[in-house]
């Protein structure tokens, strides 16, 4: 049995490539990244050394023309600014509305785009790292239980019941996430999570405060901070 991992090179999907990894062997294991226009490839580069980390296949998709006319402000085309503030603050002000770094069905076509080629790989499953924070307040709708059992469900179904979709943390927190991946020795010093690609983190976009908080809560150091 063979497993897809999609890989962005953060903490969510890197924890998932671990769990694959020790469920299936890194022989069985096929890593991929997707580029989509975000504003830098840090993640990308990150999703290639964890891939390297773990010894799995890597391979990578340019989705770049479908989200051309998205103005998510995490795409590079995008004239608006990354929100420097939680998700839950800026949520407070979307009045019920996905965030703005939501890039539309992002998720959906991600696994729609997997499931064509995991199924010409040979695979069975395809892991994606949505978490319940991510969902919470409907700022990704696309991180959401119902999400997730709707794609698992057509993608079930138009492989010919060959494929599924593993999410093992949609019904769980991201420092629940950070608690299994230190269980499994996850190399988190390899992965990269904020939105802007500078040499460090910012430190104050939505995912930085929400990883920051997750490491704070398991009583850990973010070790891609401390080196």
């Amino acid at each position: 049995m063979k497993a897809m991992v999609l890989s962005s090179g953060g903490v969510d999907s890197t924890t998932c490539l671990g769990i694959a990894v020790q469920k299936y062997g890194r022989e069985n294991v096929i890593s991929l990244s997707i580029y989509y226009g975000q504003k830098h490839d840090r993640e990308i580069h990150s999703a290639r050394a964890v891939a390297e980390y773990y010894g799995v296949e890597h391979l990578e998709l340019d989705l770049l023309k479908i989200f051309s006319y998205s103005n998510s402000s995490l795409l590079k085309h995008s004239p608006e600014e990354i929100p420097k503030e939680s998700y839950a603050e800026q949520l407070g002000e979307t009045d019920g509305k996905p965030v703005s770094t939501y890039v539309p069905f992002r998720n959906g076509l991600f696994l729609s785009s997997a499931a064509s080629i995991a199924l010409s790989k040979g695979c069975s499953v395809i892991y994606y790292g949505a978490h319940a924070d991510d969902a919470a307040g409907n700022a990704y709708p696309d991180c959401s239980l119902e999400f997730e059992r709707a794609m698992n469900e057509a993608v079930f179904l138009g492989s010919g019941k060959q494929l599924k979709i593993e999410a093992p943390f949609v019904g769980q927190t991201k420092a629940e996430v950070v608690k299994k991946g230190l269980e499994l020795k996850v190399p988190y010093h390899l992965t990269w999570s904020c939105y802007e690609g500078g040499e460090k983190p910012c430190g104050i976009c939505g995912t930085c405060i929400d990883r920051a908080e997750a490491f704070r809560l398991n009583g850990v150091e973010d070790p891609a901070i401390t080196g």
